[in-house]
């Protein structure tokens, strides 16, 4: 009997069960630190704030902040940039907007409007209004997606410039990128991405930042244009930035068919998710990036994307690579990679889902693990990203719930999920 039972542990221990992420934050509609009840009141009389068209979409980590976005899909956001003090014991914190409530307040008034776009989506959006306006704060952030924390402790931010997307869209300014130093809360830069730089389907989403600590001003940031297929890359020290094409950044016409949580739909998104890889032997670095709407991924050298003339010169077709492929229902909104593990970590929507991959390994469905797998707490994880400690941080979401139906605020709907790299990929093949 003790025979049976030492085999039976021994087999259990020996199928290297992962770690699960634990679930570190939750609501079911997202709170805000007003600066007082009285402002909180008018607000929601004024319908500046509307609690339930207010979803967290991005995700970051520095020191004791994890900061969190709310786009401004429809009328009613609080705030589009935000963090919460991880000293916090509360599981449903109220989420503080950065670097003030100023700088998270629209120049203009935007009204809750009907929703003009019952079938939901942003490709079924009316087009956006543009209506010019001159900020008095170079700091305003009309509305972010993605941001991305550097090195070098600065945070960066791609502002859309667009409100209300879903309703009545204005632009209110240009697609823009902005530095913050995150030690003084200080504005550092703001860049408006010129406009023949953008398309008519241009979606800017996302942002990545490749630099290296002892280069703090000889950065990078990469810009993905998941709708227009493209990416605008932009020097810090140059204080300009141009736009790179090709076909690797298109969606693939096979895997645009998503089924989240009950809800079909279609997406025609293209590259969207990317991430900086290891310093190579010859001092570069790859770039890995993906369409939305595809199983396939790719890379590039950074040194081919920072030499405008050669990546947009005719000759630069071949330096960019296909690595391998997801396999089915493998479509992928966010990657990050992490330095101490040498894995590429990764979402997949269609799956409820986080994977991860070994740089050091092919890129095959063989050799690809999955982290975990959940129909409740991973419906939707729309971002994800490493820190500089070695933590895993994911942001799920029921996105597609909340544009083609109506979430049910009487349960959970948002959560933050995370766990130590080292301990997640083991029994996975991403564990060298």
């Amino acid at each position: 009997m003790f025979t049976v039972r030492l085999l039976a542990l021994c087999f259990i221990s020996c199928l290297g069960v992962n770690a699960k992420l634990e679930e570190r934050f939750s609501w079911k509609q997202l709170t805000f630190d007003w600066p007082s009840a009285e402002a909180e009141a008018e607000a929601k009389q004024s319908g500046h704030y509307i609690a339930e068209n207010n979803l967290p979409l991005g995700v970051e980590r520095w020191e004791n902040k994890i900061f969190v976005t709310v786009p401004r899909w429809k009328a009613g956001v609080a705030a589009t940039l935000n963090y919460i003090d991880l000293s916090t014991t509360e599981k449903s914190p109220k989420l503080r907007p950065y670097p003030s409530w100023e700088a998270n307040r629209l120049p203009i008034d935007v009204q809750p409007q009907e929703q003009k776009t019952p079938s939901g989506g942003r490709l079924d959006a009316d087009k956006a209004q543009n209506v010019g306006v001159q900020l008095q704060n170079n700091a305003t952030i009309i509305s972010t997606f993605r941001i991305s924390v550097d090195v070098c402790d600065r945070l960066w931010v791609l502002d859309t410039g667009l409100a209300d997307i879903l309703g009545n869209p204005k632009q209110i300014t240009p697609s823009s990128i902005l530095v913050f130093d995150l030690k003084t809360d200080q504005l550092l830069r703001r860049f408006a991405i010129p406009a023949d730089q953008s398309k008519e389907d241009t979606f800017f989403a996302n942002i990545i930042v490749d630099v290296d600590r002892e280069q703090c001003e000889d950065a990078y940031a990469y810009v993905p244009d998941l709708g227009a297929y493209g990416v605008i890359v932009y020097s810090l020290r140059d204080d300009k930035s141009y736009r790179v094409k090709h076909n690797y950044f298109h969606f693939d016409p096979l895997q645009g068919d998503f089924n989240v949580a009950g809800v079909n739909f279609q997406w025609t998104d293209g590259v969207f998710g990317m991430a900086i890889g290891p310093l190579n032997p010859d001092h570069t670095k790859d770039v890995y990036f993906h369409a939305l709407a595809s199983t396939k991924e790719f890379k590039v050298s950074n040194r081919v994307l920072q030499n405008e003339s050669h990546v947009n010169g005719g000759d630069s077709y071949y330096d960019f690579k296909l690595i391998g492929d997801r396999g089915m229902n493998g479509q992928s909104t966010a990657e990050s990679y992490d330095k101490e593990t040498g894995v590429l970590f990764y979402t997949q929507v269609n799956k409820d889902a986080i994977a991860c991959w070994n740089v050091k390994r092919p890129y095959t469905t063989d050799t690809q693990g999955l982290i975990e797998s959940d129909s409740h707490t991973l419906v939707f994880p729309n971002d994800l990203k490493v820190d500089n400690t070695g933590n895993l941080w994911v942001l799920s979401d029921r996105m597609p719930t909340y544009l083609y139906k109506e979430l049910d605020h009487n349960e959970v709907n948002y959560r933050i999920m995370t766990g130590k790299t080292a301990d997640l990929i083991k029994g996975t093949p991403c564990e060298l």
